[in-house]
Parts: structure tokens; C-alpha cells; sequence
């Protein structure tokens, strides 16, 4: 985490999560919507609680509903624009 400039959590609502995924799983990947709840219920939704939301408390930045948040995404080009001034 030392090594990142800036560090990012795009906070996106769970049942969104869930929802693309289900979408571009059964579209793109031809999979049935049951083996994605399974999966889904068994490995992502705990994995995310493990490992992905405990490292929003790291975050420089959180983009509340999921990057659709116009004054995060203009903190956040603020922030790049001054990095890459400083080099």
C-alpha cells in the first residue's frame, strides 16, 4: 500500500455487484443464473467480505455509488492532476 500515489475504493451498492455480475456472467460466459448465485453465495460475496472491504479504511479516496458520483470523480482528477505536477 506505501508504494501506491493514491489508493481508490469504488464503493458500489452489493446487489449491483451482484446484478452485473449476473448478467455478464449468463451473457458472455453462457453460465445459468443458479451457478452464479451458488458461486456467488460461496466464494465472491465471502471473499469481498474478507479481502476487498476491509481495505476501503486504506482508501485516499472513496467513490460512494460506485463512481457514479460526480464530486468523488472530480476530487479524484484533482488529486491525479497535483501528482502528476509534484511527478
Amino acid at each position: 500500500r506505501d508504494r501506491f500515489d493514491l489508493k481508490v475504493y469504488i464503493d458500489t451498492d452489493a446487489d449491483l455487484r451482484f446484478i452485473r455480475r449476473l448478467q455478464r456472467d449468463v451473457a458472455e460466459r453462457g453460465r445459468t443464473p443458479e451457478s452464479i448465485i451458488v458461486q456467488y453465495l460461496d466464494s465472491v460475496r465471502p471473499s469481498h467480505e474478507q479481502f476487498i472491504e476491509p481495505s476501503k479504511r486504506h482508501a485516499d479516496v472513496i467513490f460512494p455509488q460506485g463512481g457514479l458520483n460526480a464530486p468523488a470523480i472530480d476530487v479524484l482528477l484533482a488529486r491525479v492532476r497535483e501528482l502528476a505536477v509534484i511527478g
